[in-house]
């Protein structure tokens, strides 16, 4: 995730610009839907930082996980919530998996999803993510190649709860969780990796407001004066 430091200078920029808060209209959009790639939402965090469960905290009188479901089923042929507390979420009306082995954070989420699809690839994104950019994200699918993973990087820093895993991943991570090992970038050294840098993110998203995330209430747009 952003530094609080980058946070801060993305919401900054987010607030002088008098544009919307969706990054894609999907009504508008005449892409096809992916087919061989399920999406997922992740939605298994304790949310320990905010106080409450962030992915129904709204911004702009939306829940951030509406405005990632919205991306999300707007781009791919089958959009599914990896959450343990499902009856939170029914009113998405999303297909919805709970955790293989608890307690693994998002690692425990990927793995689940690898298991569990039935496509050979899975784009995953953290639910606390309101600024999505559909055409970043069709465009990391469409690089994908032979490569296990495509990762976003800007400069030393990764972003794997914004990334594309592929079935051939699944024997690195059952390693790692066999090893109590639950930090995602770990198990890379082991994976063919597809890095999107910075110049390339910026051809899709040249404010990298993508990864712009919630964290605590002092992170939402307007709230600066509260940090």
């Amino acid at each position: 995730m952003l530094t609080s430091g980058a946070s801060f200078c993305i919401r900054r920029a987010l607030l002088d610009q008098n544009e919307t808060l969706m990054t894609v209209d999907p009504e508008k959009t005449s892409l096809a839907l992916i087919k061989n790639v399920t999406g997922f939402i992740l939605l298994g965090g304790k949310s320990s930082r905010y106080g409450s469960n962030k992915a129904l905290v709204e911004i702009d009188g939306r829940r951030l996980v509406d405005r990632v479901a919205r991306v999300m089923t707007s781009l791919f042929h089958r959009t599914v919530l990896l959450t343990n507390t499902p009856e939170e979420y029914g009113y998405l009306k999303l297909p919805m998996v709970a955790d293989l082995i608890k307690g693994l954070g998002p690692l425990g989420g990927i793995y689940t999803g690898l298991r569990t699809m039935t496509d050979e690839a899975g784009f995953f994104v953290a639910c606390d993510m309101p600024f999505l950019s559909a055409g970043l994200i069709r465009h990391m699918v469409e690089v994908r190649g032979d490569f296990d993973a495509v990762v976003p990087r800007m400069d030393r820093m990764l972003e794997p709860l914004h990334a594309l895993y592929s079935k051939p991943c699944l024997p690195a991570f059952h390693e790692a969780i066999g090893q109590q090992q639950r930090q995602i970038l770990k198990s890379f050294p082991g994976l063919k990796v597809r890095y999107v840098d910075m110049e390339e993110l910026r051809l899709w998203d040249p404010e990298l407001r993508s990864f712009f995330n919630i964290n605590k209430p002092q992170d939402l747009p307007g709230q600066e004066g509260s940090r």
